[in-house]
């Protein structure tokens, strides 16, 4: 298949793509001072059935015994309800009624944020003998923190960039030395036959110089 075939293969089924809904876990770490993403994603079980939904996340803190409303959204308007994050949510999910993706963005996270959010979808499946109403929740629970923790993964993956580097080191230096002792040898090989030449001359040149003044 040439280039041109595969990105024109790749046009078609990109569309496709971008109209799927996956589910994915959202992150659970912020970090004091910088912004954070709260991601909620209910995919609908049936594509071809058009809906409308609506977004509510509510907050509980470790200390709290309930969940306190912060937030709501019903296209297109979105709805802070809390004045501890008061112009500080933004809405950062599906921007039509069929709303597959409840995300919110929190800026300059303090660590007042630390707690339990619960993310809730009211859906209306819009079906053809009659809607059918649907209620999903999610909840994420947030830890605030100083500075950002490095994932393992990226430390592993650190630490074997590092092996690499010295073992190629390694192997870098043993085949020069490889390649300097056979250059050497060649060398020593060479000026061997050019002195075995040399006093094979030597002793003909001799040779000769006896048998005429033997004659």
């Amino acid at each position: 298949m040439s280039c041109w075939t595969f990105l024109v293969a790749f046009s078609l089924l990109a569309p496709r793509c971008h109209a799927g809904c996956a589910e994915v876990d959202p992150m659970t770490e912020a970090v004091a001072g910088e912004g954070f993403l709260l991601n909620c994603i209910s995919c609908k079980k049936r594509e071809e059935v058009s809906a409308r939904a609506t977004v509510d996340w509510h907050f509980k803190r470790p200390d709290d015994h309930e969940f306190t409303q912060i937030f709501h959204y019903k296209h297109p308007k979105a709805e802070v309800l809390h004045e501890d994050f008061s112009d500080r949510l933004q809405w950062q999910g599906t921007l039509n009624d069929d709303i597959q993706i409840g995300a919110v963005f929190i800026q300059n996270v303090t660590f007042n944020d630390s707690g339990t959010y619960r993310c809730t979808f009211s859906r209306t499946l819009l079906l053809p003998l009659q809607p059918e109403n649907v209620v999903v929740e999610k909840e994420v629970e947030l830890t605030v923190v100083a500075a950002a923790n490095r994932e393992l993964t990226a430390v592993i993956s650190e630490i074997v960039m590092y092996v690499l580097i010295v073992v190629l080191q390694l192997w870098l230096i043993l085949v020069m030395v490889y390649c300097y002792k056979k250059i050497w040898n060649e060398h020593e090989a060479r000026e061997a036959k050019k002195a075995l030449e040399a006093e094979g001359s030597l002793l003909e040149s001799k040779d000769h110089c006896d048998g005429m003044q033997a004659e």
